[in-house]
């Protein structure tokens, strides 16, 4: 008694259809999906990005953003 048969389950299923309809179960299992996806490359890491290296900014851009911030205040 501590299993379920498969008419167990075939009544759950069944259940579980009209509950919440064959679109949105199609709808939340493409979503499931892409999140596991998603997840997967998130573990991988981006090698294929560009390293973006940290310039410092020109000094004429540095003039003209004080010069704004100034006439701001």
């Amino acid at each position: 008694m501590g299993s379920f048969s498969l008419w167990h389950w075939i009544i759950v299923f069944f259940i579980v259809v009209l509950v919440f309809g064959t679109k949105r179960l199609r709808n939340m299992g493409g979503d499931l999906g892409s999140a596991m996806r998603d997840f997967k490359k998130g573990l991988q890491g981006d090698d294929d990005a560009p390293k973006l290296k940290a310039d410092p900014a020109p000094e004429t851009e540095k003039a003209s953003t004080e010069a704004k911030r100034e006439k701001a205040e």
